[in-house]
């Protein structure tokens, strides 16, 4: 269903990203087309995609994927339907994601939103704490010691809240799509259904037809 006749090279998949080749609008009609057509009942699909809406809230860095099967699994939800529902985190939803799953988990902790150097620059947190791995890394190898001060300042001031903070807005969105996904998918699995009834009565009127002008010619 995902395989490409052409693989794409890196640097593409990465632009790709940022800005499909068909345009963000076609590439969400492309998704909602995917969905409908998923071979499913159309509860089953809607609770795949409200897994995949869902784990799009939580900071699981290069595990969306994966989460978001898990849950659908265990949801007895549809697994591609969940992949699918991941893409609602992208580019183009990811500041406002953030920004969003941040305020409310700094309010779920009953913490002021300007009280921690935390949000000051979200991204000096990432590279801090990227520093420090980097550097523990290389310290199993060597004599440095390791630094722990980014990872803390980034989990306390970024990651723990964002965690937290995702779960409301996640669950919101993902009712939200559920909702939708239901009556879409079942409108176009009754639409397909009614379509091919009225080609087999069309093909069964032929061969009646067929039949009929055999028999007058005998």
């Amino acid at each position: 269903m995902f395989k490409r006749r052409n693989r794409r090279p890196f640097w593409r998949v990465i632009q790709e990203s940022f800005w499909p080749s068909i345009g963000w609008s076609r590439a969400v009609q492309y998704t909602q087309h995917r969905l409908r057509r998923l071979p499913d009942s159309p509860d089953r699909v809607a609770r795949g995609v409200f897994a995949g809406v869902f784990v799009s809230f939580l900071p699981l860095f290069g595990f969306h994927f994966l989460s978001a099967a898990v849950m659908a699994w265990i949801m007895r939800g549809n697994i591609i339907a969940a992949i699918i529902g991941t893409f609602l985190g992208n580019p183009l939803t990811y500041a406002p994601i953030i920004w969003v799953t941040l305020r409310m988990g700094y309010w779920m902790q009953g913490r002021d939103w300007s009280d921690g150097a935390a949000v000051a620059s979200i991204g000096e947190s990432f590279a801090e704490a990227w520093r420090d791995l980097k550097h523990n890394f290389f310290a199993i190898f060597n004599d440095q010691t390791a630094h722990w001060d980014g990872l803390k300042h980034f989990y306390d001031n970024v990651y723990f809240p964002f965690l937290i903070g995702g779960i409301i807005p996640g669950i919101v969105v993902g009712l939200i799509c559920y909702a939708i996904t239901v009556p879409l998918v079942r409108a176009y699995q009754n639409r397909r259904k009614g379509a091919l009834k009225a080609k087999l009565e069309a093909l069964r009127k032929k061969a009646h037809m067929v039949a009929d002008e055999a028999g007058k010619a005998d």
